[in-house]
């Protein structure tokens, strides 16, 4: 005797959720990783990032376009002051989330063992972002994380000079 459809997905569920609530917090941001990855537009790459210097990146871009100033502060280098990177979570977010939202291309320049500058091309509405990013030490672990610093909305979307406007102009090796 074959089990009842409805049987199946009960049983099914009960599993699903068996297995959720056995997970480990690595478990947990894995999930939410996933969820995020698939329900934002794919992040094209130029350069040579590294796992950790991608992934923060790409979290910088999801909680930009998500409009999430909290989570966004969140990947914040914890030594820098809360306040300035609260303003600037709120600045980057005002001045990018539209472009965030859509194809974004991010360049990563130099070598990023121990910090790496991004370019973020914002497609949909020709903006250019520069962000750098660091390994830190949170919790006793080491995570990179992202500068905020820029409290000053003109600071906010200031593009520096040395900053090509299409990526791959300099082969991903900055120039200043």
């Amino acid at each position: 005797m074959r089990p009842r459809p409805v049987l199946r997905a009960a049983l099914a569920s009960v599993l699903a959720l068996v297995a959720l609530s056995g997970c480990s917090a690595d478990d947990e941001a894995d999930l939410r990783y996933a969820g995020d990855y698939s329900s934002h537009p794919p992040l094209a790459v130029v350069g040579y990032p590294s796992m950790g210097t991608l992934g923060i990146t790409q979290q910088v871009v999801w909680r930009i376009a998500d409009g999430k100033a909290g989570e966004l502060t969140s990947l914040a280098d914890p030594d820098q002051d809360k306040a300035t990177t609260e303003k600037t979570a709120e600045n980057w977010i005002a001045a990018f989330r539209k472009g965030a939202g859509g194809a974004v291309t991010a360049e990563f320049y130099d070598e990023g063992s121990y910090r790496q500058t991004i370019v973020l091309y914002l497609h949909g509405t020709s903006q250019i972002k520069e962000i750098e990013v660091r390994p830190v030490s949170v919790d006793g672990k080491g995570v990179w994380r992202v500068s905020m610093a820029e409290p000053n909305p003109g600071e906010a979307t200031a593009v520096a000079p040395w900053v090509p406007k299409t990526p791959g102009e300099l082969g991903s090796k900055r120039v200043r």
